[in-house]
């Protein structure tokens, strides 16, 4: 499981915000001398967009010259770092801040470069080992809780609708990729490096339901771990009864996102290079699953937060041959999608709203007034 944890960007970043959060949760007050306040520095001089937060506001020594931290300083710090020991409420925090700061449309901010070092994987190894012998971890390789999934909605939009036919749902979207890659081929042409703005993500077509279990907390796990959230403050969660027998694929590792490119590949490379080379450098080709084939075989697929943390993010290779890879993008860990009609809602819906709790923003049940 330690291994896991360092296989990927999310993972590595999951292991930083732990021991930040460590480090923090003993001393709120941050100096130069510490291992948060080395990160912040290190994290902005190797950070390669010139209008991060510290890049604005310009941290200088007293006489007015930039901070300099060593990557070898940060990891000296963090090897004398002293852990807390694992709760359900501290891997909760980390993970959600680690799938928070996700992004797959430019290249890895600083902290995630800082993160992935020789210097610093030595010493995130021990902060994985330490998270790893937990208990509290176990779930994060399991499959999808068939008992209680939950769906979210945020701030009043609509739920989404549970398609009659899936499958014209899944052809529509199916259409829409070839369309968008077809005029990227001609508007965008074959080098990597030229830029542009289009789908980043590899999941399933967003009007598709998707669920995640509930956390020991009672909180849904897609209230937490969001992707590129958009500063929500209030959200409604609702059951999502799924019945006895539907099959549904276990995402466990980037092998098992391969083996599904590799069966039912659809060509992306045209769409996806200028971001996904970015976040990668990959020059080669590029596929994601053709979910239209994918819901022939199944009725879902589950993405675990162990894959999550291992795999997304990462060039997953699918053919050495052709230099063909793929990526988990804008998939949030523990999200399943639904490829079934069978499964409904159950329409009782908890409201919840973002909160001030003294050591941060927590999600709780809104109050009477508000609900």
């Amino acid at each position: 499981m330690a291994q896991l944890l360092l296989a990927g960007p999310r993972g590595r970043r999951f292991l930083l915000e732990y021991a930040l959060a460590s480090e923090l949760e003993r001393n709120p007050v941050r100096t130069d001398e510490t291992f948060g306040q080395a990160v912040v520095y290190a994290s902005y001089r190797m950070d390669p967009d010139e209008m991060t937060a510290s890049a604005v506001f310009g941290w200088v020594t007293s006489d007015g010259q930039p901070f300099e931290v060593t990557v070898d300083e940060v990891a000296q710090r963090l090897k004398t770092l002293e852990l807390l020991e694992p709760t359900p409420w501290r891997l909760r925090h980390a993970v959600g801040a680690a799938v928070d700061s996700a992004r797959y449309w430019q290249e890895p901010e600083g902290t995630d470069i800082l993160a992935a070092t020789p210097e610093m994987l030595r010493e995130l190894y021990r902060v994985a080992a330490h998270i790893a012998a937990s208990t509290f971890i176990r779930w994060w390789c399991t499959p999808v809780d068939m008992s209680g999934q939950y769906a979210v909605r945020w701030e009043d939009t609509p739920l989404k609708t549970i398609p009659e036919n899936v499958q014209e749902t899944l052809l529509a979207a199916r259409h829409q990729i070839h369309t968008e890659e077809r005029w990227a081929r001609v508007e965008r042409g074959s080098d990597p490096t030229a830029g542009g703005s289009g789908e980043w993500w590899s999941h399933p077509c967003f009007t598709l339901p998707s669920s995640t279990r509930l956390l020991s907390d009672g909180l849904p796990a897609g209230l937490r771990f969001v992707e590129d959230s958009l500063g929500w403050e209030h959200a409604d969660s609702v059951e999502l009864i799924v019945p006895k027998g539907l099959r549904v694929f276990e995402i466990e590792d980037a092998a098992d996102w391969a083996s599904l490119c590799a069966q039912f590949p659809i060509e992306v490379t045209a769409q996806k290079r200028p971001e996904w080379y970015a976040v990668t450098g990959h020059t080669g080709r590029w596929v994601v699953p053709d979910w239209v084939q994918v819901a022939e075989h199944y009725d879902g697929i589950h993405l675990q937060v162990g894959a999550y943390l291992a795999a997304a993010g990462v060039a997953i290779p699918i053919d050495d041959s052709t230099d063909t890879a793929s990526m988990i993008a804008g998939w949030n860990p523990d999200e399943t999608y639904w490829f079934s009609s069978n499964i409904n809602y159950d329409h009782q819906y908890t409201r919840w709203e973002l909160r001030d709790a003294g050591t941060g923003m927590v999600w709780k049940p809104a109050s009477p007034e508000t609900s």
